[in-house]
């Protein structure tokens, strides 16, 4: 039986933890600050429960050096739970400013049927939801959006597919985005703005990342383009503007924590009652979809994510790995755990394209991810990925199986994954390739 310092995990998610974070987690399972119970038996609503959000959200305002005008929220439900999220909550919000965008200009001579029949022409003509498919987890976010509000309100800006083969595995040139789609009837002189732009700013199936936040979606104006980025699988890997962001949100389980707790860090400006949003029976009226409480971001900020039964003990892991990064790092804050982040992945990619007739990164060299790497070997030669496999395994060397959906080899180099472990890997990688050459040889020669 391997010990942990013998392993070295490079698995999808959920993703390593630090040893001395899960070191800590031990003791406080079975007793937590000397209460005489563990962290997982406490109240939500304690005092020291409080103290706890408190830390998370404090050690994730200075890594990322978030905004006062930005609040940040542990919900539950994963990545795939705010897909949904985000519809209800973008959604009712457009629905209720073209409302009132209605009523100032219409007289007061129409009935309230009337005043709904208009809404809704206007509602079936001018709201749409823009959608930046580059890989699996956005193709799903864009058809769960088109199953809560139908597939004539979802705008594709850009699908990499066509772009590429039908395959994942790039980021097509702004070029050929179309951010300006406009309905074909047209009975309001305003074009209205999109209720959300959606994009993963990381693709873990398909090993793509956003290289920056894409200048296309700037707005001089923060309503003109409300933008949602999905990081779930690269939180906490380098710096960002939040400015730019209507909405951030991810899983824990890559990055920051344990799998069972979501992070959100929303525009306070689209919280209650900044930006109020449709009654529940206006969007009946109208037949759109009412989220469940649970996933209503307003609801859940009034009540600092505690309107239910929070995990606080997957808040405390997350609290732990951010304030770690924070001692780690100092005054570099998370631009210290892009340096690391940026290295590791450098060193995976130099091995790799220094035997290129062995290994072949799968995305166009533009989009690589710094965070999952996938490739093939001789083209998708199964016999040899499965040798690639065994091998490293009887190293400790795990969790390198590609996604069940594309195959392959997937490395991610999630931030627990220390620098030695990489270098093990990519001491592996050429010891591979040379046996690999080795073995050709000796075919050709047979």
């Amino acid at each position: 039986m391997p010990s942990r310092s013998e392993v070295s995990y490079f698995g999808a998610g959920p993703a390593p933890l630090p040893t001395e974070v899960l070191e800590s987690a031990s003791s406080a399972l079975l007793n937590y600050k000397n209460l005489g119970i563990g962290i997982t038996e406490m109240s939500h609503r304690s005092p020291e429960a409080n103290a706890i959000l408190a830390d998370a959200k404090q050690a994730m305002i200075h890594l990322l050096d978030i905004p006062e005008s930005y609040e940040i929220l542990f919900l539950q439900g994963g990545g795939s739970g705010e897909f949904s999220a985000v519809v209800y909550h973008m959604v009712s919000i457009w629905v209720e400013r073209a409302r009132q965008l209605l009523d100032a200009k219409r007289g007061e001579d129409m009935t309230e049927e009337e005043k709904i029949a208009e809404l809704k022409q206007h509602v079936n003509e001018h709201m749409r939801l823009d959608y930046l498919v580059t890989g699996s987890w956005s193709l799903k976010a864009s058809q769960e959006a088109a199953r809560l509000v139908g597939a004539d309100k979802v705008h594709v800006v850009t699908d990499a597919r066509k772009h590429n083969n039908g395959n994942f595995g790039m980021i097509p040139s702004p070029q050929t985005w179309d951010l300006n789609a406009k309905n074909t009837t047209q009975t309001h002189t305003q074009q209205q703005t999109p209720a959300l732009t959606y994009f993963c700013d990381n693709e873990t199936v398909d090993g793509v990342e956003l290289a920056t936040f894409p200048a296309e979606l700037s707005a001089d104006d923060a309503n003109d383009r409300l933008v949602v980025a999905d990081m779930s699988s690269n939180f906490l890997s380098r710096r960002i503007d939040i400015k730019k962001y209507a909405i951030i949100f991810g899983g824990a389980q890559k990055n920051v924590g344990i799998p069972g707790v979501t992070i959100v860090i929303i525009r306070k400006s689209l919280l209650s009652p900044h930006a109020p949003s449709a009654s529940p029976d206006l969007l009946r009226a109208l037949n759109l979809p009412i989220g469940p409480i649970v996933l209503d971001f307003s609801t859940m900020a009034k009540n600092d994510s505690l309107y239910n039964t929070l995990p606080i003990f997957d808040v405390w892991i997350a609290a732990q790995v951010m304030q770690r990064l924070v001692r780690i790092h100092g005054d570099k804050k998370i631009g210290g755990q892009e340096e690391v982040a940026n290295e590791k992945a450098r060193l995976i990619y130099r091995m790799l394209d220094q035997y290129e007739d062995v290994y072949s990164v799968v995305p166009d060299k533009a989009a690589r991810s710094r965070m999952n790497i996938c490739l093939r070997i001789r083209g998708g030669d199964a016999d040899a990925e499965k040798r690639f496999i065994a091998g490293a395994e009887k190293l400790g060397l795990l969790g390198l199986k590609g996604h069940r959906s594309v195959g392959g080899i997937r490395v991610s180099n999630y931030n627990a994954v220390p620098v030695e472990a990489v270098q093990k890997l990519v001491k592996y990688v050429g010891d591979f390739a040379k046996q690999c050459d080795i073995r050709r040889s000796e075919d050709v020669n047979a």
